[in-house]
């Protein structure tokens, strides 16, 4: 008897979670991260700020959590990217692998986008995802310059994602594609 209350305790503890992580991104989503507040996050989840804190210390600590959850989509992408021999592969089938699930993942989580400017960690795990590729596809290529084609790569794909979202249609599926342009022109000769 005992075992069943810590796990009817856990799951409800996890349904709070998961309903302060969507309203704490409802509130990025809106506001913007600097502006969101913890009082606004609780109001948006239709809590008091003292349960908010039962589970979360502080604004940043709920960023973290959305961004673990990012990242984690992300990694299945990644993984399913670098799974087929991207190698021998037309960069822009690399591009597309990459590209479209990581729009899709910042369609399908609204704070996306907010967590993703504030995150050093999210930022990071998507870089090193783009280094790992670019390792697969040019291996002989310095470390050094290959991390900062990946930064760069994940800059441009940082600079135009609001553009994208924002779009629908038509606009959104042509913006698209100039940005997978903009990244075929920039990977392309990637050896020199």
């Amino acid at each position: 008897m005992q075992t069943v209350k810590p796990r009817r305790r856990q799951a409800r503890g996890e349904r709070r979670i998961a309903q302060l992580l969507d309203a704490a991104a409802d509130v990025f989503a809106t506001d913007g991260y600097t502006a969101a507040t913890t009082n606004a996050i609780a109001a948006a989840a239709g809590v008091s700020p003292g349960t908010l804190y039962q589970f979360f210390p502080n604004k940043q600590s709920m960023a973290e959590a959305l961004a673990d959850q990012y990242i984690a989509a992300l990694a299945v992408a990644h993984d399913q990217a670098a799974d087929r021999r991207i190698a021998g592969v037309p960069l822009d089938d690399v591009i597309n692998q990459m590209v479209d699930p990581a729009i899709r993942i910042a369609s399908e989580n609204h704070g996306f986008t907010a967590v993703f400017h504030f995150s050093g960690r999210l930022q990071s795990a998507v870089t090193d995802q783009v280094d790992g590729l670019i390792a697969i596809r040019v291996p002989e290529l310095d470390p050094s310059r290959r991390r900062l084609i990946a930064l760069v790569t994940v800059k441009i794909f940082e600079a135009l994602l609001p553009a994208v979202l924002s779009a629908s249609g038509r606009t959104r599926t042509e913006i698209t594609g100039e940005l997978k342009r903009v990244l075929r022109a920039y990977l392309l000769d990637i050896s020199d």
